[in-house]
């Protein structure tokens, strides 16, 4: 005999399955495939592919390309820099040839004349003045010395702060270390030519006035 309450056997020995109770659910069978994969099928004796993995919904897409420099950023330059010019240390060294050379040839020639006049003017000198009106016949040479000796001073200076100003900013940095060299040292060379030339100029004036 069977249970009412359970279906008959089928023909085939096959037992129908058990119908449910009401009010009851049919179990979940979790799945682990993210929503909208569907995982395909895999030949027999072998094992399906691993699910390919998706964002979730919501979350922040990577920058195609990945992430650039923010704006304003450093951005290191390819193009080379182009030479400072050297200009403004060949002007401090044109000035340092004019304080150390030209003043000192300016000098040296004035002071020839002097030395070459001095026996003459001291014969012609009053003793009982001290002033220096004894000169007065070799003033055109005084002025041109005096002058050489100013213009040689201005340059000097000029060029020594010209030249320091080139070597700081690499404008001409040779031209400007050579320029302070003739600066620095132009006063030495303009009193060591005038004082030869004087010591000359007398020694041949003496040798004309006086006679060899």
């Amino acid at each position: 005999m069977t249970d009412p309450q359970l279906p008959p056997p089928s023909s085939n020995g096959h037992v129908p399955p058990v119908p449910m109770a009401p009010g009851q659910h049919p179990p979940i069978t979790p799945s682990y495939s993210a929503p909208g994969y569907q995982t395909p099928a895999a030949p027999d004796g072998q094992l399906p592919p691993a699910p390919a993995y998706q964002a979730p919904p919501g979350a922040y897409p990577a920058p195609v390309g990945g992430y650039g420099a923010p704006a304003g950023g450093y951005q290191p330059s390819d193009a080379p820099q182009a030479p400072k010019s050297s200009a403004l240390g060949i002007v401090a060294f044109a000035l340092s040839v004019v304080a150390a050379v030209v003043a000192s040839i300016i000098g040296g020639a004035a002071g020839y004349q002097i030395g070459f006049t001095l026996p003459t003017v001291m014969q012609e000198m009053n003793e009982s003045t001290s002033d220096l009106s004894f000169l007065a016949p070799v003033r055109d040479q005084v002025l041109m010395g005096e002058v050489s000796f100013w213009l040689g001073t201005l340059a000097g200076i000029a060029s020594i702060v010209l030249g320091i100003i080139a070597i700081v900013k690499r404008a001409g940095r040779a031209w400007g270390i050579t320029a302070l060299i003739l600066g620095v040292i132009g006063p030495v060379i303009f009193f060591t030519v005038l004082g030869v030339a004087l010591g000359v100029g007398a020694g041949a004036g003496s040798a004309t006035f006086y006679g060899a």
